[in-house]
């Protein structure tokens, strides 16, 4: 493709996703395809000849949109906000079409030092304070990760350089709760710390937070085996009920015993945009590490997730790499993000982040976020408000848990409505929730965040849940 096609078939498509973007409402939420569906749409065998760019677009039409579950629409409110803000997908498309290679400073100067830039915009406008310094992963989960690898280390005294954790004599030990992410899970096997190292902290009831108490028990009673605790995992809003344990105390307890604290912020950390609201995640700057994702409620498009950490000296000493052709005689001069993390290359994702700030400004981007947070509230009072309904844990932030409760359902009957009443919603394309399990049984959260939501939007969401309650109970 020369630069002449080039700019006739990005033309084209730059019109198209702005006309997709724009009449997004009158899709359906949902994708509308089975499985498989997609999949027969497609020849068997690879193209032998180009395809005209114009016939691909029709194929991206007509193939793959229907397989879209559409996550910028308005109705959606399921998962977690997953904005992609067109000011940022502007700064995908210049990275991409930059085509540059991130292994080390010298192999693309402009995008470590952007990199280091835009990480210290977000640390300022998070209220961090400068002790921190961060860097872009792709996802949170990644940030984990490498949270756990390098609380291991610290934990071992650097096994990694001896035996690693098959030669040491104690077991290495994580705390955090059944609320946390299921990436947090993931990460501490993949970390080598093994199912039966992980400790589940006991939470307050009502709040679904971590209890101060019951981790100091458990590291307590951890110590008297003869177990070496290594890591606290804390949630700053939960993905379930938007949970917030509070950092503080744990952030004390972590301190006492030289334990590596690591907050999860994914979502919510959008929230500390917001200087009211980051008295949530108050305590904070006792931790070691702290990751959140401006991909998510903030809006800038996948993938974009910010790890920061206290003590980059250690972090480099246990992710570096340097063979001899990633050398350079500036090496002691620069920042190399080639050991902030777990690849080796790197995408010019700091461009997403530098478009979106710039084009369009954060008091546009707070100001949205404080309208999904009332729009929250609003939606929380309708529910409380009616006969037969119940918002299940508290309101914090954007996400409200509810469940339709008529007389004569308990238990698996309960469930089985529940059930039936988002999936009637999902299925029609009208609009999409996430169903999950809170203390065994389900229930429905109602996450607000897209972009295009309004009032209007979420008004039209009770209207179609009263409804299908309502019409699967009769």
């Amino acid at each position: 493709m020369s630069p002449d096609d080039f700019r006739a078939a990005g033309h084209a498509l730059i019109d198209w996703i702005a006309d997709y973007r724009e009449h997004l409402e009158q899709r359906p939420v949902r994708a509308q395809v089975e499985p498989g569906d997609v999949r027969r749409r497609f020849a068997a065998n690879p193209p032998e000849q180009p395809v005209a760019a114009e016939d691909l677009l029709r194929e991206l039409e007509d193939k793959l949109v229907p397989g879209i579950t559409q996550v910028q629409h308005p109705m959606h409110f399921g998962w977690f906000p997953s904005n992609a803000s067109l000011a940022s997908t502007l700064g995908d498309i210049a990275s991409s079409g930059l085509g540059t290679l991130g292994i080390s400073w010298e192999s693309c100067p402009a995008a470590t030092e952007l990199e280091t830039v835009v990480c210290d915009w977000m640390r300022q406008l998070v209220g961090l304070s400068d002790a921190w310094e961060g860097c872009i992963q792709d996802t949170a989960s990644t940030a984990t990760l490498t949270a756990l690898l390098i609380a291991r280390e610290r934990a071992s005294n650097y096994a990694e350089s001896r035996g690693g954790l098959q030669a040491e004599s104690s077991p290495l030990i994580v705390y955090t709760t059944d609320e946390a992410h299921s990436s947090v899970v993931k990460a501490a096997l993949l970390a080598d710390f093994g199912r039966d190292n992980l400790r589940r902290v006991e939470m307050d009831p009502a709040t679904r937070a971590m209890r101060p108490d019951a981790l100091a028990a458990a590291i307590e009673n951890d110590l008297a085996v003869g177990c070496l605790p290594a890591a606290i995992v804390a949630s700053t809003g939960s993905t379930g009920v938007t949970a917030f344990d509070p950092l503080e105390p744990i952030g004390e307890i972590a301190g006492d015993h030289g334990i590596w604290l690591h907050v999860d912020a994914a979502m919510a950390g959008s929230a500390m945009l917001l200087p009211e609201f980051r008295h949530l995640w108050h305590g904070v700057e006792a931790a070691d590490s702290v990751s959140w994702n401006p991909h998510k409620w903030m809006g800038t498009i996948l993938d974009c997730s910010l790890f920061y950490v206290r003590d980059v000296e250690h972090l480099v000493r246990v992710m570096s790499t340097n063979p001899s052709y990633l050398r350079s005689s500036v090496d002691a001069e620069v920042r190399q993000y080639r050991d902030w993390g777990i690849p080796l290359g790197r995408r010019f994702r700091a461009l997403k982040l530098w478009y979106h700030l710039n084009l369009d400004g954060i008091d546009a981007i707070r100001e949205r976020l404080r309208r999904d947070l009332d729009n929250a509230q609003w939606l929380a009072a309708q529910v409380d408000g009616a006969e037969h309904w119940r918002v299940l844990a508290p309101v914090s932030l954007q996400t409200v848990c509810i469940r339709h409760e008529p007389p004569g359902f308990d238990g698996d009957a309960l469930d089985a409505h529940t059930l039936a009443w988002a999936g009637a919603i999902n299925r029609s394309g009208a609009a999409f929730m996430s169903p999950a399990q809170l203390d065994g049984r389900w229930m429905v959260r109602v996450s607000i965040g897209v972009e295009a939501t309004t009032r209007a939007h979420v008004e039209k969401l009770w209207a179609l849940i009263r409804q299908s309650a309502a019409e699967v109970q009769s």
